[in-house]
């Protein structure tokens, strides 16, 4: 069976996409960033189901990891017809605050390296003459409005959930479905990382999903072939109250979460 490529799959939403798509005898290619990780994930995916796991540990931050990784896959004449890209990063606080490599690591790896992702692999998706080939990139509720001290991660999701609509378009009628998922605040360490204030801790805990929801939800929506999803009732009304509402409540709104 052709293999599902997934990044950032040590922990959290990739690694519970692992797991699912395990469970329906898919064989999987993992990648993130600690080797150590990535060999738990698959021994523990091995244990449970018999599907063969392989994983290489790659930062998608620094330049030219796509290319390295697309060439792991071609060395290994590994056959990929699912392209999950999954790794991403946030940070929060003042933009000016932050570093220029900081916020430029940011934009490599939740912009750039899953569009040299998608332009690397989709040939590859092409080639194996597959019925079915999809590609899933993984947003956020934060791509659907302005967030003010959480600039350059909501941003940056903005552009995935864009790209992948127009992707979506360009690739139907080659027979590669592209879905787009935006979770909201999931039970993963996200949020410890981006050093999110506790007033903003305190509200996503009352929306928070878990990972192995978000990721049913995410494996059942791209072999539907859904081209947009935002799992959960409440983060749905989330998005759709923000669409509803003028842009400067919404605004001020995540201004009173997440300034310091």
């Amino acid at each position: 069976m052709p293999y599902a490529l997934i990044t950032g799959a040590s922990k959290g939403i990739g690694r519970a996409i692992a797991l699912e798509l395990a469970k329906r005898n898919y064989d999987l290619l993992l990648t993130a960033r600690s080797l150590d990780l990535l060999n738990e994930v698959a021994e523990e995916i091995q244990k449970l189901y018999p599907v063969n796991v392989h994983f290489i540990a790659v930062d998608l931050s620094e330049n030219n990891a796509p290319q390295k990784l697309f060439e792991w896959c071609i060395e290994k004449n590994y056959a990929v017809s699912i392209l999950i890209n999954n790794a991403g990063a946030g940070m929060s606080g003042l933009f000016q605050d932050s570093s220029l490599e900081k916020n430029t690591k940011l934009i490599y790896l939740n912009v750039v390296a899953p569009t040299q992702l998608c332009q690397l692999f989709i040939p590859l998706l092409l080639l194996q003459q597959h019925s079915q080939l999809y590609i899933l990139n993984i947003a956020s509720t934060a791509a659907y409005q302005a967030i003010p001290y959480l600039a350059v991660y909501a941003s940056s999701k903005a552009y995935i959930q864009k790209f992948s609509r127009s992707l979506s378009l360009e690739l139907s009628e080659k027979g590669i479905s592209v879905t787009c998922i935006s979770p909201g605040p999931t039970d993963t360490d996200w949020a410890k990382t981006a050093s999110v204030p506790a007033k903003a801790l305190k509200m996503a805990a009352k929306l928070n999903m878990q990972s192995s929801e978000v990721a049913k939800n995410a494996v059942e929506s791209m072999f539907s072939k859904k081209t947009e999803v935002v799992p959960g009732f409440l983060n749905k009304l989330g998005v759709f109250m923000t669409w509803l509402l003028p842009k400067k409540i919404s605004e001020r709104v995540a201004v009173s979460l997440y300034k310091e």
